[in-house]
């Protein structure tokens, strides 16, 4: 690596007072009892009822304004948190790009919708960092959001319900706009529907970002997720691009798992200076 990663040591509470409808307080668990991928284990938090947001910067040589939320998957039960949180900050911060961890709320609330209580966690810090643009040292038209199976259909969630909160404003951080600047979706669930429709909370519209999906042709159970929403993306004139591969299942994230879907952060960087966020 170039550089060293430059964290915040303490992330920052996204809902000092709570975060909404969080009437009791969950005990956060973290381990690393399931399973490998790409022979390391993978670090598991569950139990958050505090969200969080941590911050990685670049080093200043290689800064270049732009911003990325990371979104880590884990079926809105758990987050992969080093596989598809940490590693991926490093990565970005490789590029120049400030990265920005976000820890949402998981296990999924009971009697609510999946995506409800991340998504407000989602959209809160979209609107957290573009506000803070100035200290941050970013350009606040060139934040995106990037996410991994159910991060990723958070990503496309937040990527599609930007227009209005879905929480009472706070404070004036929720004035901000959360709208991302672009989305990366990497082996996405959850996105599709019957009949070659998308999921109700992530129709495009021709304002939706634009888009670059990752996705393995094995990956068996989630593959019609990318492919209907890409086809959505198409039809609403949204600019995408997919990345479709033969082999590599799911859940690999940045590691070597031995397919050529691992390239797939080659192929990420050409779309970043494509849309203007590298050089």
């Amino acid at each position: 690596m170039i550089n060293p990663i430059a964290a915040q040591e303490d992330p920052v509470l996204l809902f000092p007072d709570g975060a909404p409808g969080e009437n009791t307080k969950l005990i956060e668990k973290a381990d690393r009892d399931g399973g490998s991928t790409g022979g390391e284990s993978v670090l598991r938090i569950t139990g958050v009822s505090e969200p969080t947001i941590t911050v990685y910067t670049p080093s200043e040589e290689l800064a270049n304004g732009s911003a990325v939320l990371v979104c880590p998957g884990g079926g809105y039960n758990i987050l992969a948190y080093d596989l598809e949180g940490d590693e991926v900050c490093q990565w970005l911060n490789d590029l120049g790009i400030t990265a920005v961890l976000l820890k949402y709320r998981v296990p999924r609330r009971e009697g609510l919708p999946k995506h409800q209580a991340p998504l407000q966690d989602a959209q809160r810090a979209i609107s957290y960092i573009r506000s803070k643009a100035k200290e941050l040292n970013i350009d606040k038209s060139r934040i995106g959001i990037l996410g991994f199976s159910a991060g990723a259909h958070l990503s496309a969630t937040v990527s599609n319900n930007y227009k209005e909160k879905a929480y009472p404003a706070i404070d004036a951080i929720d004035k901000v706009s959360c709208r991302p600047d672009f989305c990366i979706l990497v082996y996405p669930a959850y996105l599709d529907a019957a009949d070659f429709q998308v999921s109700p909370e992530v129709k495009p519209t021709a304002q939706t970002p634009q888009t670059l999906i990752i996705q393995a042709e094995d990956d068996k159970s989630y593959i019609n997720s990318s492919l209907f929403y890409y086809y959505a993306l198409k039809e609403a004139g949204v600019p995408a691009r997919m990345h479709l591969y033969s082999q590599g299942g799911h859940g690999y994230g940045l590691r070597d798992t031995g397919s050529a879907v691992n390239e797939w952060p080659d192929r990420a960087e050409d779309w970043f200076r494509e849309i203007g966020i590298l050089e």
